[in-house]
Protein backbone atom coordinates (compact mmCIF):
# COMPACT_ATOMS: atom_id res chain seq x y z
CA UNK A 1 0.00 0.00 0.00
CA UNK A 2 1.28 3.19 -0.78
CA UNK A 3 1.99 6.04 1.48
CA UNK A 4 -0.24 9.39 1.76
CA UNK A 5 1.93 12.30 1.54
CA UNK A 6 1.31 15.75 2.93
CA UNK A 7 2.03 18.99 0.65
CA UNK A 8 3.74 19.91 4.00
CA UNK A 9 6.15 16.84 3.92
CA UNK A 10 7.03 17.50 0.24
CA UNK A 11 7.28 21.53 0.28
CA UNK A 12 10.47 21.51 1.80
CA UNK A 13 11.74 19.64 -0.69
CA UNK A 14 11.15 21.56 -3.59
CA UNK A 15 12.90 24.99 -4.76
CA UNK A 16 9.50 26.87 -4.62
CA UNK A 17 8.57 29.72 -1.63
CA UNK A 18 7.81 27.76 1.55
CA UNK A 19 4.38 28.56 3.01
CA UNK A 20 4.24 31.80 5.68
CA UNK A 21 3.91 30.82 8.99
CA UNK A 22 0.56 29.42 9.80
CA UNK A 23 -1.06 29.84 6.48
CA UNK A 24 -3.33 27.22 4.98
CA UNK A 25 -3.06 28.35 1.80
CA UNK A 26 -0.91 30.73 -0.67
CA UNK A 27 0.48 31.68 -4.09
CA UNK A 28 3.28 31.15 -5.72
CA UNK A 29 4.26 31.73 -9.55
CA UNK A 30 3.15 29.63 -11.77
CA UNK A 31 5.40 28.03 -14.15
CA UNK A 32 3.64 27.14 -16.86
CA UNK A 33 2.11 30.64 -17.42
CA UNK A 34 4.18 33.62 -15.25
CA UNK A 35 8.06 34.06 -16.10
CA UNK A 36 10.15 34.04 -13.14
CA UNK A 37 11.19 37.41 -11.91
CA UNK A 38 7.86 38.62 -12.90
CA UNK A 39 6.37 39.28 -9.54
CA UNK A 40 3.23 37.49 -10.58
CA UNK A 41 1.86 34.77 -8.36
CA UNK A 42 -1.28 32.74 -9.46
CA UNK A 43 -0.39 29.36 -8.50
CA UNK A 44 -2.34 28.46 -5.28
CA UNK A 45 -1.19 25.81 -3.08
CA UNK A 46 -3.60 24.38 -0.41
CA UNK A 47 -1.94 22.98 2.22
CA UNK A 48 -4.92 21.70 4.32
CA UNK A 49 -6.59 20.08 0.83
CA UNK A 50 -3.33 19.30 -0.45
CA UNK A 51 -4.34 20.10 -3.93
CA UNK A 52 -2.42 23.24 -6.41
CA UNK A 53 -4.14 24.77 -9.00
CA UNK A 54 -3.31 28.34 -11.29
CA UNK A 55 -7.10 29.94 -11.98
CA UNK A 56 -5.01 31.78 -14.50
CA UNK A 57 -3.86 29.16 -17.27
CA UNK A 58 -6.36 26.17 -15.79
CA UNK A 59 -3.26 24.10 -17.08
CA UNK A 60 -1.40 23.09 -13.96
CA UNK A 61 -3.21 21.60 -10.60
CA UNK A 62 -3.19 18.47 -9.29
CA UNK A 63 -2.50 16.75 -6.04
CA UNK A 64 1.04 16.26 -3.54
CA UNK A 65 2.48 13.61 -5.68
CA UNK A 66 1.84 15.42 -8.99
CA UNK A 67 3.65 18.77 -7.60
CA UNK A 68 6.20 17.01 -6.33
CA UNK A 69 6.52 15.13 -10.07
CA UNK A 70 6.89 18.25 -11.80
CA UNK A 71 9.46 19.71 -9.72
CA UNK A 72 11.62 17.07 -9.67
CA UNK A 73 11.13 16.24 -13.81
CA UNK A 74 10.10 12.15 -12.55
CA UNK A 75 6.61 10.58 -13.81
CA UNK A 76 4.76 10.02 -10.58
CA UNK A 77 5.57 6.43 -9.72
CA UNK A 78 9.52 7.24 -9.46
CA UNK A 79 8.52 10.39 -8.08
CA UNK A 80 6.42 8.17 -5.04
CA UNK A 81 9.81 6.15 -5.33
CA UNK A 82 11.93 9.03 -4.62
CA UNK A 83 9.50 10.26 -2.09
CA UNK A 84 9.79 6.79 0.03
CA UNK A 85 13.82 6.85 0.21
CA UNK A 86 14.02 10.73 1.07
CA UNK A 87 11.18 11.03 3.69
CA UNK A 88 11.16 7.49 4.61
CA UNK A 89 14.80 6.77 4.39
CA UNK A 90 13.81 3.74 1.99
CA UNK A 91 16.81 2.88 -0.39
CA UNK A 92 19.99 4.46 -0.71
CA UNK A 93 18.89 7.35 -2.88
CA UNK A 94 20.60 10.58 -3.04
CA UNK A 95 19.93 13.63 -4.56
CA UNK A 96 21.53 15.35 -6.83
CA UNK A 97 19.80 17.21 -9.63
CA UNK A 98 21.65 18.90 -12.23
CA UNK A 99 21.03 22.16 -13.84
CA UNK A 100 19.93 20.36 -17.05
CA UNK A 101 16.81 18.35 -14.69
CA UNK A 102 15.74 21.47 -13.41
CA UNK A 103 11.89 22.47 -14.38
CA UNK A 104 12.22 25.22 -16.89
CA UNK A 105 10.75 28.75 -17.61
CA UNK A 106 8.50 29.05 -20.55
CA UNK A 107 10.32 30.39 -23.34
CA UNK A 108 10.10 33.51 -24.58
CA UNK A 109 7.23 34.38 -27.01
CA UNK A 110 8.23 33.75 -31.14
CA UNK A 111 6.17 37.02 -31.70
CA UNK A 112 6.75 39.75 -28.75
CA UNK A 113 3.27 41.50 -27.93
CA UNK A 114 2.79 44.55 -28.97
CA UNK A 115 2.84 47.82 -26.80
CA UNK A 116 -1.10 48.21 -25.19
CA UNK A 117 -2.91 50.82 -26.70
CA UNK A 118 -4.78 53.23 -24.51
CA UNK A 119 -8.48 53.07 -23.25
CA UNK A 120 -9.45 55.64 -26.04
CA UNK A 121 -7.83 54.29 -28.59
CA UNK A 122 -9.33 50.66 -27.93
CA UNK A 123 -12.84 51.95 -27.32
CA UNK A 124 -12.59 53.24 -30.99
CA UNK A 125 -11.52 50.55 -32.34
CA UNK A 126 -13.70 47.86 -30.59
CA UNK A 127 -17.00 50.57 -31.37
CA UNK A 128 -15.66 50.46 -35.10
CA UNK A 129 -15.99 46.69 -34.90
CA UNK A 130 -18.76 46.43 -33.67
CA UNK A 131 -20.84 48.37 -36.00
CA UNK A 132 -19.94 45.84 -38.11
CA UNK A 133 -20.93 43.34 -36.54
CA UNK A 134 -24.64 41.57 -36.29
CA UNK A 135 -26.44 39.74 -33.17
CA UNK A 136 -27.77 36.26 -34.61
CA UNK A 137 -31.05 35.33 -33.80
CA UNK A 138 -30.73 32.19 -31.53
CA UNK A 139 -28.09 35.11 -29.65
CA UNK A 140 -31.20 37.72 -29.79
CA UNK A 141 -33.68 34.36 -28.33
CA UNK A 142 -31.05 33.31 -25.47
CA UNK A 143 -30.14 37.27 -24.25
CA UNK A 144 -34.73 38.11 -24.43
CA UNK A 145 -34.82 34.62 -22.08
CA UNK A 146 -31.91 36.18 -19.58
CA UNK A 147 -34.92 39.34 -19.19
CA UNK A 148 -33.44 41.61 -21.98
CA UNK A 149 -35.44 43.79 -24.10
CA UNK A 150 -34.67 44.54 -27.99
CA UNK A 151 -34.17 48.07 -26.76
CA UNK A 152 -31.51 47.15 -23.75
CA UNK A 153 -29.73 44.62 -25.83
CA UNK A 154 -29.20 47.07 -29.04
CA UNK A 155 -27.82 49.48 -26.18
CA UNK A 156 -25.24 47.38 -25.11
CA UNK A 157 -24.16 46.30 -27.81
CA UNK A 158 -24.02 42.78 -27.94
CA UNK A 159 -23.46 40.88 -31.32
CA UNK A 160 -22.18 37.49 -32.05
CA UNK A 161 -18.84 36.75 -32.75
CA UNK A 162 -17.67 36.60 -36.33
CA UNK A 163 -15.60 33.14 -37.31
CA UNK A 164 -14.84 33.81 -41.02
CA UNK A 165 -14.02 37.42 -43.06
CA UNK A 166 -12.19 38.06 -40.01
CA UNK A 167 -9.28 39.38 -42.39
CA UNK A 168 -11.50 41.85 -44.82
CA UNK A 169 -13.06 43.01 -41.39
CA UNK A 170 -9.71 44.15 -40.11
CA UNK A 171 -8.73 45.55 -43.40
CA UNK A 172 -12.35 47.39 -43.38
CA UNK A 173 -11.17 48.88 -40.00
CA UNK A 174 -8.21 49.63 -40.88
CA UNK A 175 -9.40 51.89 -44.32
CA UNK A 176 -11.36 53.90 -41.55
CA UNK A 177 -8.32 54.86 -40.12
CA UNK A 178 -9.07 52.07 -37.34
CA UNK A 179 -5.60 51.02 -36.88
CA UNK A 180 -5.51 47.35 -34.56
CA UNK A 181 -2.00 47.92 -33.31
CA UNK A 182 -1.97 47.46 -29.58
CA UNK A 183 -6.04 46.52 -29.52
CA UNK A 184 -6.64 42.73 -27.66
CA UNK A 185 -7.97 40.50 -30.25
CA UNK A 186 -5.95 41.58 -33.42
CA UNK A 187 -2.82 40.64 -34.62
CA UNK A 188 -0.79 40.34 -38.30
CA UNK A 189 -1.55 36.87 -40.25
CA UNK A 190 1.66 35.34 -42.16
CA UNK A 191 1.01 37.71 -44.60
CA UNK A 192 1.13 40.84 -43.10
CA UNK A 193 -2.22 41.62 -43.16
CA UNK A 194 -4.10 42.80 -40.08
CA UNK A 195 -6.80 39.57 -38.78
CA UNK A 196 -8.67 38.92 -35.51
CA UNK A 197 -8.04 36.20 -33.00
CA UNK A 198 -12.03 34.97 -33.40
CA UNK A 199 -12.04 31.03 -33.70
CA UNK A 200 -15.42 30.30 -31.76
CA UNK A 201 -18.61 31.51 -31.82
CA UNK A 202 -20.68 33.00 -29.43
CA UNK A 203 -21.80 36.28 -28.08
CA UNK A 204 -19.41 39.34 -27.83
CA UNK A 205 -19.77 41.11 -24.08
CA UNK A 206 -18.40 44.76 -24.07
CA UNK A 207 -16.67 45.14 -21.22
CA UNK A 208 -16.62 49.12 -20.16
CA UNK A 209 -14.88 51.67 -17.65
CA UNK A 210 -17.00 54.21 -15.90
CA UNK A 211 -17.01 56.53 -18.80
CA UNK A 212 -18.57 53.50 -21.04
CA UNK A 213 -15.57 53.43 -23.07
CA UNK A 214 -15.31 49.36 -24.28
CA UNK A 215 -11.69 48.12 -22.60
CA UNK A 216 -11.83 44.60 -23.30
CA UNK A 217 -14.45 41.98 -25.51
CA UNK A 218 -15.47 38.94 -24.03
CA UNK A 219 -17.15 36.11 -25.90
CA UNK A 220 -20.01 33.85 -23.75
CA UNK A 221 -19.41 30.88 -25.64
CA UNK A 222 -22.39 28.77 -27.72
CA UNK A 223 -23.29 25.72 -25.16
CA UNK A 224 -21.44 23.12 -27.46
CA UNK A 225 -18.20 25.36 -27.42
CA UNK A 226 -18.38 25.61 -23.83
CA UNK A 227 -15.02 22.94 -23.47
CA UNK A 228 -12.74 24.38 -20.81
CA UNK A 229 -15.31 26.93 -19.48
CA UNK A 230 -18.02 29.66 -20.69
CA UNK A 231 -15.93 32.50 -21.54
CA UNK A 232 -13.48 33.51 -23.75
CA UNK A 233 -11.33 36.62 -24.07
CA UNK A 234 -10.60 38.47 -27.23
CA UNK A 235 -7.21 38.41 -27.24
CA UNK A 236 -4.08 38.00 -29.43
CA UNK A 237 -0.55 37.35 -26.96
CA UNK A 238 1.92 35.32 -28.54
CA UNK A 239 1.16 36.34 -32.01
CA UNK A 240 2.43 38.87 -34.60
CA UNK A 241 1.85 42.05 -33.39
CA UNK A 242 -0.88 40.94 -31.17
CA UNK A 243 -1.74 42.04 -27.54
CA UNK A 244 -2.98 40.19 -24.60
CA UNK A 245 -6.13 41.26 -22.94
CA UNK A 246 -6.36 41.92 -18.96
CA UNK A 247 -8.95 41.52 -16.12
CA UNK A 248 -10.57 45.22 -16.40
CA UNK A 249 -13.36 46.08 -14.36
CA UNK A 250 -16.80 46.26 -16.07
CA UNK A 251 -18.97 49.31 -14.67
CA UNK A 252 -22.87 48.97 -15.46
CA UNK A 253 -24.89 52.28 -14.22
CA UNK A 254 -23.43 55.44 -12.85
CA UNK A 255 -21.54 56.03 -10.10
CA UNK A 256 -23.61 55.86 -6.69
CA UNK A 257 -22.52 55.95 -2.63
CA UNK A 258 -23.48 52.41 -2.95
CA UNK A 259 -22.63 49.19 -5.64
CA UNK A 260 -22.64 45.77 -6.41
CA UNK A 261 -19.55 44.04 -7.05
CA UNK A 262 -20.38 40.69 -9.14
CA UNK A 263 -18.36 38.25 -11.22
CA UNK A 264 -19.36 38.73 -15.34
CA UNK A 265 -20.17 41.31 -17.38
CA UNK A 266 -22.93 40.77 -18.80
CA UNK A 267 -24.41 39.33 -15.25
CA UNK A 268 -23.34 43.03 -14.24
CA UNK A 269 -25.56 44.33 -17.41
CA UNK A 270 -28.27 42.06 -16.41
CA UNK A 271 -28.75 43.12 -12.58
CA UNK A 272 -28.28 46.48 -13.67
CA UNK A 273 -30.99 46.55 -16.24
CA UNK A 274 -33.60 45.01 -13.62
CA UNK A 275 -32.64 46.50 -10.55
CA UNK A 276 -31.24 50.15 -11.29
CA UNK A 277 -27.99 49.24 -8.99
CA UNK A 278 -24.88 50.05 -10.23
CA UNK A 279 -22.51 47.11 -10.74
CA UNK A 280 -18.89 46.69 -11.19
CA UNK A 281 -18.03 43.63 -12.41
CA UNK A 282 -14.94 41.42 -12.94
CA UNK A 283 -14.28 38.60 -14.70
CA UNK A 284 -14.06 36.10 -12.09
CA UNK A 285 -13.31 36.08 -8.13
CA UNK A 286 -9.90 35.27 -8.67
CA UNK A 287 -9.57 38.30 -11.33
CA UNK A 288 -8.79 41.35 -9.04
CA UNK A 289 -5.63 42.56 -10.31
CA UNK A 290 -7.35 45.84 -11.70
CA UNK A 291 -10.40 46.03 -8.55
CA UNK A 292 -8.30 47.66 -5.90
CA UNK A 293 -7.62 50.64 -8.27
CA UNK A 294 -10.77 51.39 -9.45
CA UNK A 295 -12.57 51.36 -6.26
CA UNK A 296 -10.02 53.79 -4.63
CA UNK A 297 -10.76 55.84 -7.60
CA UNK A 298 -14.79 55.21 -7.33
CA UNK A 299 -14.47 55.96 -3.16
CA UNK A 300 -13.32 59.43 -4.78
CA UNK A 301 -15.85 60.20 -6.38
CA UNK A 302 -18.15 59.23 -3.69
CA UNK A 303 -18.40 55.59 -3.10
CA UNK A 304 -18.86 54.37 0.11
CA UNK A 305 -20.28 51.06 0.01
CA UNK A 306 -19.90 47.56 -1.43
CA UNK A 307 -22.25 44.51 -1.48
CA UNK A 308 -20.21 41.81 -2.97
CA UNK A 309 -22.61 38.90 -5.24
CA UNK A 310 -20.80 36.13 -6.29
CA UNK A 311 -22.30 32.91 -7.80
CA UNK A 312 -23.51 31.06 -4.58
CA UNK A 313 -20.62 28.14 -5.73
CA UNK A 314 -17.90 30.22 -3.78
CA UNK A 315 -19.59 28.30 -0.62
CA UNK A 316 -19.03 24.83 -1.78
CA UNK A 317 -15.56 25.79 -4.01
CA UNK A 318 -12.36 25.51 -1.63
CA UNK A 319 -10.58 27.66 -4.75
CA UNK A 320 -13.28 30.45 -4.79
CA UNK A 321 -13.68 30.27 -1.36
CA UNK A 322 -10.01 31.08 -0.87
CA UNK A 323 -10.31 33.69 -3.16
CA UNK A 324 -12.97 35.33 -1.51
CA UNK A 325 -11.25 35.54 1.42
CA UNK A 326 -8.43 37.37 -0.28
CA UNK A 327 -10.91 40.14 -1.64
CA UNK A 328 -12.65 40.96 1.63
CA UNK A 329 -9.16 41.60 3.17
CA UNK A 330 -8.30 43.88 0.03
CA UNK A 331 -11.41 45.54 0.43
CA UNK A 332 -11.14 45.73 4.48
CA UNK A 333 -8.39 47.40 3.25
CA UNK A 334 -10.06 50.51 1.66
CA UNK A 335 -11.89 53.34 2.86
CA UNK A 336 -15.79 51.79 2.88
CA UNK A 337 -17.55 49.66 4.14
CA UNK A 338 -18.87 46.19 2.25
CA UNK A 339 -20.98 43.30 2.66
CA UNK A 340 -22.15 40.20 1.10
CA UNK A 341 -25.66 39.43 -0.50
CA UNK A 342 -26.97 35.60 -0.12
CA UNK A 343 -29.68 34.36 -1.94
CA UNK A 344 -31.37 30.90 -2.48
CA UNK A 345 -28.10 28.83 -3.90
CA UNK A 346 -30.59 27.14 -6.00
CA UNK A 347 -29.89 29.63 -8.32
CA UNK A 348 -25.85 29.97 -8.89
CA UNK A 349 -25.82 33.42 -10.13
CA UNK A 350 -27.86 36.60 -9.23
CA UNK A 351 -29.07 37.30 -12.37
CA UNK A 352 -30.81 34.29 -12.72
CA UNK A 353 -32.39 34.52 -9.13
CA UNK A 354 -33.43 38.15 -10.17
CA UNK A 355 -34.49 37.00 -13.07
CA UNK A 356 -36.96 34.48 -11.79
CA UNK A 357 -38.20 36.09 -8.90
CA UNK A 358 -39.42 38.71 -11.30
CA UNK A 359 -41.17 36.46 -13.06
CA UNK A 360 -42.74 35.10 -10.59
CA UNK A 361 -43.56 38.19 -7.98
CA UNK A 362 -42.90 41.15 -10.58
CA UNK A 363 -40.29 42.95 -8.40
CA UNK A 364 -37.26 42.62 -5.98
CA UNK A 365 -36.23 44.30 -3.07
CA UNK A 366 -33.70 44.27 -0.87
CA UNK A 367 -36.00 41.76 1.86
CA UNK A 368 -35.74 39.09 -1.09
CA UNK A 369 -31.59 38.90 -0.72
CA UNK A 370 -30.17 38.69 2.58
CA UNK A 371 -26.74 39.47 3.70
CA UNK A 372 -24.24 37.82 4.90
Amino acid sequence: MQLRYQMKDILPLLPIPQPPQGKTSYNIPCPICEAPGSGKRHLNINLKKNVFCCPKCGRFSGGVLDLYAFYEGLPRRKAYRQLQARLEGQGTYVYHRSEAERPKAAPPPENPEAALADADTRHRVYTALLTRLQLAPDHRENLLGRGLVDDEITRLQYRTAPTSGLADLAAALEGEGCSPLGVPGFYRDRQGQWTLASYRRGILIPCRDRFGRIQSLHVRLDKELKRGGKFLTFSSPDKRDGCGAQNWCHMAGPVQPEILLIEGYMKADIVHYFTGQTVLAIPGVTSIQHLESVLKELIGLGVKHVMTCFDMDYMRNWHVEGAYGKLREMLGGLNLTFGTYVWDPAYNGLDDYIWQFWMNKGELSHESLEKA
